[in-house]
């Protein structure tokens, strides 16, 4: 046997002396060469699915985990200074003619995407649009409806549309964190009869990823799903995986049955850039519906988008322009929701016992903006702000007990937050 040494790591393997020349795949996911004995330390060639493909059968190895994987390395120059974001927010940089023609092109394929969809889910206008928000705001979006009214359907046919990989996790309250991350598994070379690790991804390695009953599952499946959505990345046998890109999460909840059921709590619902409240369809909306979903009928959903121009639209978003009286509204208006605030409004301090945080500003904006961007424009409105507002606030506001009992919803509360601050 001669050892083997992995120079990303340092992690070191015994194999046998025929395996000298050969490359094999460290559990860190580095490419290196196995030294003639004696000779000099594996160097390592690559990482990486391409790299993966170059690999031979499994070396010959001691069954042993990779040790604590290297902090994160974000690439040199892929963020601002304080001082440059501050001044870009505070005065944007001029849109270039391609960027502008972008921005054509994304209203132009939202409309087409919509029309899509549009064959197969019936009414919905409302909630379609704040999926489409939550899709190219880079977020993730919480529907609350009752069973039977299109929710995974509405994802299933977003999906087709934008050419993206689609996987569905059926909540249950036996699930596993591993069960949605994957996990590692011994695996024996047939030939030499060694064992070495293999991991096995879980559904979430995924593009647009449907949690249908979230809140069926016990708290440590929820938490570690959630943690997936915040740091687009997982960690199994002490090493991190990130998650593809773009990574979308539409989670589901039942409002009207909660025997037998973990509801998030509200930390972890503030994880959430939308909670998007489903209803049922009108008379003449479901009339269709049974003509379409009683007669064979098959639509036929064309891709709309790939994947890279997703990504570049995503990009784009995050520039557009919004001015100082629309952030000041966005302000006052997640301040006046703190019952702490010296100057709330009454009603706030009668009603409410915690109002939102700072991430529902940050979404307020993210979400305006690309409400904007989807209707072919490049700088904020109020109106854009307005039309978020009930998604991105009514699950970060908690009402006290005076409030349930007078029957006031938390959708009530920002109407009237609303009307304070207009």
């Amino acid at each position: 046997m001669i050892e083997a040494k992995c120079s990303a790591c340092g992690k070191t393997y015994k194999v046998k002396e025929e395996s000298a020349g050969k490359k094999f795949k460290c559990s860190c996911g580095a490419i290196f060469r196995v030294p003639a004995p004696g000779g000099a330390p594996a160097a390592a060639e690559g990482t990486g699915a391409e790299a993966a493909q170059a690999v031979p059968a499994a070396p010959a190895v001691q069954v042993s985990r990779p040790q604590a994987p290297a902090a994160r390395q974000e690439p040199s120059g892929s963020s601002l200074s304080e001082e440059r974001a501050f001044e870009i927010f505070r005065k944007p940089e001029p849109w270039t003619d391609e960027e502008m023609a972008s921005i054509a092109r994304l209203k132009e394929a939202n409309d087409k995407i919509v029309s899509e969809i549009r064959k197969i889910v019936v009414g919905q206008d409302k909630v379609v649009r704040l999926t489409m928000i939550g899709l190219f705001g880079q977020g993730h979006c919480l529907l609350m409806g009752v069973p039977g009214l299109g929710k995974t359907l509405l994802v299933r046919t977003l999906a087709s549309s934008l050419s993206l990989n689609f996987k569905r996790v059926q909540f249950t309250p036996d699930l596993m964190p591993s069960d949605i991350t994957g996990s590692e598994v011994i695996q024996e070379d047939k030939a030499t009869g060694e064992r070495h690790f293999r991991f096995l991804p879980g559904p979430i390695f995924t593009n647009i990823l449907l949690a249908d009953e979230i809140n069926r599952t016990p708290p440590k499946t929820q938490a570690a799903l959630l943690e997936a959505m915040q740091e687009r990345q997982v960690t199994v046998g002490g090493v991190r995986r990130d998650l593809d890109s773009p990574f979308f999460v539409l989670a589901t909840q039942n409002p009207i049955e909660q025997e037998g059921t973990y509801p998030l709590p509200e930390a972890q619902l503030d994880r959430f850039m939308f909670q998007i409240n489903v209803g049922y369809p009108t008379a003449e909306e479901e009339k269709r519906i049974l003509a379409l979903t009683t007669s064979g009928y098959m639509p036929d959903i064309k891709p709309v988008l790939d994947r890279d121009e997703i990504l570049r639209l995503q990009k784009l978003v995050r520039k557009v322009n919004i001015g100082e009286d629309v952030v000041d509204f966005i302000l006052r208006l997640v301040r006046a929701s703190r019952s702490t605030e010296s100057d709330a409004p009454d009603f706030i301090k009668k009603w409410v016992t915690f109002g939102a945080s700072p991430r529902a500003s940050q979404n307020l904006v993210i979400g305006a903006k690309t409400v904007a961007i989807l209707d072919g424009r490049n700088q904020v409105r109020r109106e854009d702000v307005i039309e978020v507002a009930h998604a991105v606030m009514g699950h970060r506001i908690i009402p006290n007990f005076a409030a349930e009992a007078e029957g006031i919803s938390r959708q009530k509360i920002v109407d009237e937050l609303l009307k304070a601050v207009a």
